[in-house]
This record gives C-alpha cells, structure tokens and sequence, in this order.
C-alpha cells in the first residue's frame, strides 16, 4: 500500500482540473499533488519516484459524498469501528475520499453514540475513505415527510442539543438537516450558519415563504432534493419551488434515475447554477450487498433490484448507489454537461461549501492528492487519499 510519503507519479491520464482538461502526468509528493504537466517531462528530475502507469485512464478529483448513512453491511448508527471501516473501505473502493457519516432521526442517546464513535474513529486512523464529519439528517423533522426515518423518534429543532454536541465534539458537526417550518427551526438555523455549520431543509413540509425565511437567517442546503418534501405548484411554489429558485442554497440530488426521474433533473440543472448541484448517494448499509432484508434507523427494509423499500408503507429507504454510478449517470444520462461539470457537482461544489476547498475538491499543485482514477469504461481502478492508497484494482 503506498503511503502518503512516498513520492509517485500517474502517467499517460486525461487529467480533469478545475477549468480545464489536459493530457499528461499528475506527480504526488508527501501527500500532496506536486506537479502537473506533460508526459514528455513527467519523468525529467524524477528519478527513483514510483510510475504508475494510468492506461489514457481519467484523473479526477476524489468524491466528496455529503449524504451517506452506510454500506457492505455497516450502518453509521451501528456506532462502532467494525462497522465503519465496512463503509469507509466500500465506498473507497467507488472512487469516495471524503464523506460525512450521517445519522437517522433516533433518540438522543443513540445520536450521541454515533458521535462519540465518530471521533474516536478520527482520532485512531481512518484506513479507508477519511470521514469528514457527521452530518445529522433528523431528529427535527417533519411528522408530514418522514420518509424512511423513524417517527417516534421525531422532535422540534433543540438548540440546547445542538450546543451541547458543537462543545462535546468541536467542528465535528459540519451539516444538520431539519424542517425550517417547525418551532424552533428559524434560532437553530441562525445558530448553526454563525457557528459554520450547514442548515439544511429536508424531510419538511415548508412553504416557499418558510424557505426563503430560512435562507435568510442562514440555511444553505437541501438534502435529497425533490425527495421527502413539499412539492413544486404553480401556486404554491412550496420547498421544491424555494430550493430550485433561491440560489443561496445548495441542493442535494440522489442520481439513480430512481428517486429523481431524467426529466425532473434537467429542470434542476436548468433552474440551479451549476455550482449549487451536489451529487450524493444516500446510501444505506445494503450498498453492495444482495438483494434482501436490512435495516434502516430501526426500520425493515427490503431490497429488490437494488431498490431499498421500507417493508412497512413502502417508502424509499435511501438507496444501494455509488458515487461511481451517480457520476457516470449524470454524464451518460443526456444532461448536455462536461467532465468538468459533472466532476464539480461530485467533488467541489460539496468541498467549496464544507469550506475545506482550499485543500481538497479540484486537482491543482500544492492541494491534496485525493483522486481517483477511471479506465476508459469509466470505472474506478484507483483511489488515492492524501496520497495514500485507499482501493486498487490490482491490489483485489
């Protein structure tokens, strides 16, 4: 495996940058992506560096997935390190060098767990896809929108929680999902957007004007947009209308042609700057597995197809996606975008709003090497984090 402090370089690859795609060499130093140019002189000064070989392969920046409750048999509320390094090393292996272990609406004790696990887990070493953070989907939802989240476990927005998490664990919680329409939603979101963490609507029953309150006060997010939320009318705009109108929030989109059909998304990319657009999997601990029974937030969920149902009413229950898939549908789908386009909405849009774009989200000099890269049938042969090998085809 190679580690972050050995020097190597990816040869012969289109390279994928931020405004631009190039042919040549990518060099990593240290961790770090050290140089980029053509391959006449990617190996001049260079001598005893490591060469791999990229085939006319694409270099990408890594996926950064907002949005992702498990995978290979692990679950984020399993709490436990068994079960993250299922997740983690699962979804390294579909191009993910970031992500943000997301929670269920569950009791208070169960949140706190995942927490706690989540930064000892950060603290000991992360052999696979680093976690970034946490990302709290619930419990201050919408009794209307549950979705595939628990309704017992359903609260208003509690901004004594909120505190008590930001000083038991600082900076770990980078986006919390809520409905602004509740009581209590339009303090917490004030307070989140002043503490740098991201206010997210979802699983809410918001009216346009809800929306555009919120957005004043501070929300800048949708999860899993159309999903789980109050629909588009002409004259009851309602979430969807505020979320695809106001471009101060970013919205979420689960790209499986399954919980957002074709056309509903070309209405998105028409209506939603380009850099507003984040591709996430939402995916659930039946990632990867067979079709079967799972679990979700403690609910029954059956899979069929690859498709997660709850057994009880039927609702989706995330989904079984990769961040793999979800780019390669996105730029085989007929959308009319480039490799840049669909590259920025799986890597730097999520980077440029978790404020961490400085360092990671684009492949640029002196950022760090989280790549991955794809043959030219667009699947994922290597994935880099910082430099250090998290998943290599030749390695399997």
């Amino acid at each position: 495996m190679t580690t972050a402090d050995e020097r190597f370089i990816i040869n012969h690859v289109t390279i994928v940058l931020e405004d631009e795609v190039t042919e040549g060499y990518l060099a990593v130093e240290n961790g770090e992506i050290a140089a980029i140019g053509k391959e006449a002189d990617g190996l001049a000064g260079r001598e005893g560096w490591n060469v791999i070989d990229g085939g006319g392969g694409i270099l990408l920046p890594g996926f950064i997935d907002l949005h992702v409750h498990g995978g290979f048999g692990g679950d984020f509320m399993y709490a436990s390190r068994e079960s993250f390094d299922k997740i983690t090393a699962f979804h390294a292996r579909h191009g993910t060098t970031g992500m943000l272990a997301t929670t269920m609406t569950a009791s208070k004790e169960a949140i706190d767990a995942v927490l706690e696990a989540v930064a000892e887990y950060r603290l000991h070493g992360m052999a696979h896809t680093p976690l970034i953070g946490v990302h709290l989907e619930g419990p201050f939802i919408s009794e209307k929108w549950p979705g595939a989240q628990n309704p017992a476990f359903i609260r208003d927005p509690q901004l004594p929680w909120l505190q008590e998490w930001s000083e038991r664990y600082p900076g770990l919680v980078k986006l919390v999902t809520l409905a602004p329409e509740k009581d209590g939603s339009r303090e917490a979101i004030a307070w989140l957007a002043s503490q740098g963490i991201i206010a997210s609507a979802g699983h809410t029953d918001a009216l346009y004007d809800d929306v555009i309150g919120a957005a004043n006060a501070g929300l800048s997010h949708a999860v899993h947009t159309y999903n789980a939320m109050r629909g588009l009318h002409h004259r009851q705009p309602g979430t969807l209308g505020a979320v695809l109108t106001d471009d101060r929030i970013h919205a979420e989109l689960i790209a499986d042609g399954e919980h957002v059909h074709p056309a509903a998304i070309k209405l998105m990319l028409a209506a939603k700057p380009k850099n507003r657009v984040i591709l996430i999997t939402d995916a659930i601990e039946a990632a990867g597995m067979p079709d079967g029974e799972y679990e979700l937030g403690g609910l029954a969920v059956a899979v069929q197809g690859g498709t997660a149902r709850l057994i009880e009413g039927g609702a989706l229950a995330g989904s079984s996606l990769t961040m793999i898939s979800a780019f390669r549908f996105m730029l085989n789908g007929g959308f009319g975008l480039s490799l840049s386009d669909v590259s920025a909405m799986s890597s730097g849009n999520a980077a440029r709003e978790l404020g961490i774009y400085d360092r990671t989200g684009s492949i640029a000099a002196g950022k760090q090497a989280d790549l991955v890269l794809l043959d030219s049938s667009l699947n994922v042969t290597h994935t880099w984090a910082a430099g250090r090998t998290i998943y290599s085809a030749e390695q399997q």
